[in-house]
């Protein structure tokens, strides 16, 4: 790892060139070092919070940015979404609880249909 600590010293130049030299060398050797940079996010890409916070200083540089808790500076709107939002939100909880119980009845169900075809067949195990 002295290698990998020595071309961290050079920065991304170095690590260019190592990967470069290893495609002159013998492809996969390239393709190795290609593969250690993506993975390891050592040339800075690859991450996906990267763009996020690119776009959100972008977007507060020239004075909006109406992400979640922003303001667009129109209070109208701002009160329009927060009650939108808050209504959504509702809606997806009571949505996910009508899911839970329906999920119970088909378990019910299912389990109703499994123990009266075992009372059918007698209480005793068959063998395989």
């Amino acid at each position: 790892m002295h290698l990998v600590a020595t071309l961290d010293d050079y920065g991304k130049p170095a690590w260019i060139a190592a990967m470069i030299l290893g495609f002159i060398v013998w492809w996969p050797v390239g393709l190795g070092v290609l593969a250690y940079l993506i993975w390891s996010g050592r040339m800075g890409c690859g991450h996906k919070t990267a763009w996020r916070e690119y776009f959100t200083n972008e977007a507060r540089r020239f004075g909006g940015g109406f992400g979640p808790g922003g303001s667009t500076g129109n209070h109208a709107f701002d009160d329009y979404r927060e009650a939108t939002l808050k209504r959504l939100e509702e809606e997806a909880t009571e949505f996910q609880s009508f899911l839970k119980r329906l999920r119970h009845a088909k378990d019910k169900a299912e389990f109703d249909q499994f123990m009266a075809e075992r009372g059918q067949g007698g209480n005793t195990p068959r063998a395989v």
